[in-house]
């Protein structure tokens, strides 16, 4: 017998020691992975913040600038959008309100360039004629799937046009749905400290961007939307138009209303911190009744997985050892 031949037990030729040795540095590589993701964590805000002050300096630019030449210096020119526009004017399907439109749902998912807009409606164009023929090789040219019918064939077909050009709404709805929630969230804590900024004396735009900075961490689309607020408010020619602006970027009912009670204090100079103090008492009210909602909801959901998993573990629990003693008995 060969000495060097483990012994005892072993698992795809390993001994015991060896998977312990093996578990050991497994553990350790998740340790030293452990730690260096806490060590470099990075600020959430801190490309936005980034991105903002870019926002800043190109509205400083708009302002300041007194001919049509020095404009055109702030706009960044995409030679692949400029390519896109071109065909699609060619064929007469840019259409100015679907342009803005759709530049409006890049502002509500977070997308703060104007030229992804031109890259959703030639996505529109494109992608149904190229997946779509490629459907149409792979079913009917190359004969994929011969045991398919000719409905079942076209139903594929169909499909995969109709996937294929609601795949970009889909995506920047995806983004605007998820952004939206994480916003509808921090709009209650918001409120507070607005009201705290308010009655310490601060102004709107002094009160919006101490805010931003404040919830950066927690909420960073409220954050960054905040603070593009603020940016605007200290450079545009009227403050009504930075809240529309806030309002038309975020798709939260709520935050509209923060918006309108904005406009009107500005407008009739009426107390701002207590018709904050009401709209953030509203907001938690909201927020703890959808809370009661998701819960009042749980006995009807958790009824399918009560029956499927956990009342045939019970059964056998208690009827196994009474089934087992009646089986010895007879």
């Amino acid at each position: 017998m060969n000495p060097n031949t483990p012994t005892g037990a072993t698992l795809f030729g390993l001994t015991a020691a060896d998977l312990g040795t093996l578990l050991a540095a497994m553990a350790t590589l998740a340790v030293l992975f452990a730690l260096y993701t806490a060590a470099t964590v990075r600020d959430p805000m801190a490309r936005r913040v980034k991105a903002l002050n870019e926002r800043r300096e190109q509205l400083k630019a708009g302002i300041s600038a007194s001919t049509g030449r020095r404009r055109t210096k702030i706009v960044h020119r995409n030679d692949t959008t400029d390519r896109m526009r071109t065909f699609l004017q060619s064929l007469q399907v840019l259409q100015d309100d679907q342009l803005k439109e759709a530049q409006i749902k890049l502002a509500q998912a977070g997308i703060r360039s104007k030229d992804w807009a031109i890259a959703i409606i030639f996505g529109r164009l494109v992608l149904p004629i190229v997946v779509g023929g490629t459907a149409a090789l792979a079913l009917y040219g190359l004969d994929f799937f011969p045991d398919w019918g000719g409905m079942k064939r076209f139903g594929a077909f169909a499909a995969a046009l109709l996937l294929s050009y609601k795949a970009p709404d889909l995506y920047i709805e995806n983004k605007v749905t998820k952004r939206s929630a994480a916003i509808r969230k921090g709009i209650p804590d918001a409120l507070d400290l607005l009201v705290i900024c308010a009655e310490a004396g601060l102004t709107v735009d002094a009160a919006f961007a101490r805010v931003s900075r404040e919830l950066g961490a927690a909420y960073p689309e409220l954050g960054e939307e905040f603070q593009l607020t603020a940016i605007e408010l200290s450079f545009l020619t009227e403050r009504r138009m930075a809240f529309e602006n806030l309002a038309a970027r975020v798709k939260v009912d709520a935050l509209k209303g923060v918006v309108t009670t904005m406009i009107q204090t500005e407008k009739y100079g009426t107390p701002l911190a207590s018709a904050l103090r009401v709209l953030s008492a509203e907001f938690r009210h909201e927020r703890m009744m959808r809370a009661e909602e998701k819960a009042a909801r749980l006995p009807a959901i958790m009824t399918v997985p009560l029956i499927l998993f956990i009342l045939p573990t019970l059964f056998v629990v208690i009827l196994g050892p009474a089934a087992c003693s009646i089986r010895d008995a007879f």
